[in-house]
């Protein structure tokens, strides 16, 4: 007689198991190519040449997911392009992690304790499997050629001689598919880490007071600021003027200034430079900073010196970071004591930081030759923000740890549950 503790196979468990990873694919796909058709669309590309919307699309996609995304150029023994992209597209990235990491949780909301082995075959691998074919179809789309046209040198000595100057894209496959890899397994990670009811080996449910609080309330944190930034961007489409660009940065990129700005208001720091005709969508007073001579650090008193409204950065920080430390003292058991909140939030931020920094860089670079001459027409130009890593990942652990105390002694006259004890013993009989 089986143990009453043994996982019982239900009939069609495996073929529910693919429905439902399938399920939360398509659904995270749908979501993300809505979002970004979306910005897009704001950003005006629906008016590109050559019907390339929805290879430009395609590769926002594959962006959005961790994909690599390769400009290419040149006309021939003319002109070359010397261009590199590397941007992640965060609010698309964030629509589509929301949507499938909610529906990856779905299914598991009836026990707290699986199996490993059940968990990772069950519930992981078919997720894994069907995300990794959909970004390589993305990835097999992502890619077009545009002709470089107008009154650029390029274009006239082309013209001249026979030749077609282009500038275009390509997905990278088995870089797409290795970052894209990652990207997905953090997903999984982070969904099974911040949820209260999915379940977990029973090795690890030990964890559950130290890990999952303190994960939750972080998540929580970022997705305010997003709330946040919202909201402001809403304002200043409304009163500023060029509402469709305003949208565009919202519907595109808003987490790739609303979290940097989380480690600014920390006291963190960025540096990078702009120069040429592009620039970020970001605040008038970065760009300004940014375009100093040289390499340029942003921070709130590099910000401030310009435009005082900086300081408001760590008010905010401050009151939402507080707010961050008292719903994980909420959320843990009474026993759990303050320096152990201190310790857990404080480890925790400092690792979302970490993360930040590593998504919300951007390099993008582009130049074009002329028969060797160097850069020409004006076309050239290259933007690069990356973090301060040390500063901004040790000023966060040391926030978190603080926030996580004061939140602990907040906590303390609401009422909470007890301890989390061990998965009970089953009893044979």
């Amino acid at each position: 007689m089986s143990s009453p503790s043994a996982p019982r196979s239900a009939p069609g468990g495996a073929a529910r198991a693919w429905r439902d990873a399938l399920v939360a694919v398509v659904a995270g796909f749908v979501v993300m190519t809505a979002v970004a058709a979306a910005g897009l669309a704001c950003a005006g590309a629906t008016g590109l040449p050559d019907g390339a919307f929805p290879r430009v699309l395609a590769a926002v996609v594959v962006m959005a997911a961790g994909g690599s995304v390769e400009v290419t150029g040149g006309a021939g023994f003319l002109a070359e392009a010397d261009a590199s992209l590397s941007v992640l597209p965060l609010s698309v990235s964030l629509a589509g992690a929301l949507t499938a990491g909610t529906l990856f949780l779905r299914p598991l909301h009836n026990r707290a304790v699986a199996r490993p082995r059940e968990l990772l075959l069950a519930h992981v691998v078919p997720l894994v499997v069907l995300w990794l074919l959909a970004l390589t179809g993305a990835a097999l789309l992502a890619r077009q050629s545009f002709g470089v046209g107008g009154d650029s040198p390029i274009a006239d000595l082309g013209e001249l001689l026979g030749a077609s100057p282009t500038a275009g894209f390509r997905a990278a496959l088995p870089a797409t598919l290795f970052f894209g890899l990652l990207w997905i397994l953090g997903l999984l990670l982070v969904a099974l880490l911040i949820s209260r009811r999915a379940p977990l080996p029973a090795g690890l449910v030990r964890f559950h007071a130290a890990v999952r609080p303190a994960a939750f309330a972080t998540v929580v944190l970022l997705l305010a600021y997003v709330v946040v930034g919202v909201g402001v961007g809403l304002v200043v489409a409304a009163t500023q003027g060029h509402a469709d660009r305003t949208f565009a940065v919202i519907l595109l990129g808003l987490p790739n200034l609303a979290w940097p700005a989380l480690t600014l208001g920390l006291g963190g720091a960025w540096e990078g430079r702009v120069e040429g005709p592009f620039g970020l969508p970001m605040p008038q007073v970065a760009d300004e900073v940014l375009r100093g001579p040289g390499l340029s650090r942003v921070d709130v008193a590099s910000l401030a010196q310009r435009d005082s409204r900086a300081w408001w950065l760590v008010v905010v920080a401050a009151v939402l970071l507080l707010g961050a430390g008292f719903l994980a003292a909420v959320r843990s058991p009474a026993g759990v004591r303050a320096w152990q909140h201190a310790l857990h939030l404080g480890v925790a931020l400092a690792l979302a930081v970490l993360t930040v920094c590593l998504l919300a860089g951007v390099q993008a670079r582009l130049g074009l030759s002329l028969l060797g001459l160097g850069d020409v027409g004006g076309l050239g130009g290259k933007v690069e923000l990356t973090p301060v890593l040390w500063r901004n990942v040790g000023l966060a652990l040391l926030w978190g740890a603080l926030a996580g105390f004061l939140g602990a002694l907040l906590a303390r006259p609401v009422h909470r549950r007890g301890l989390v004890g061990a998965p009970p013993e089953t009893v044979s009989r």
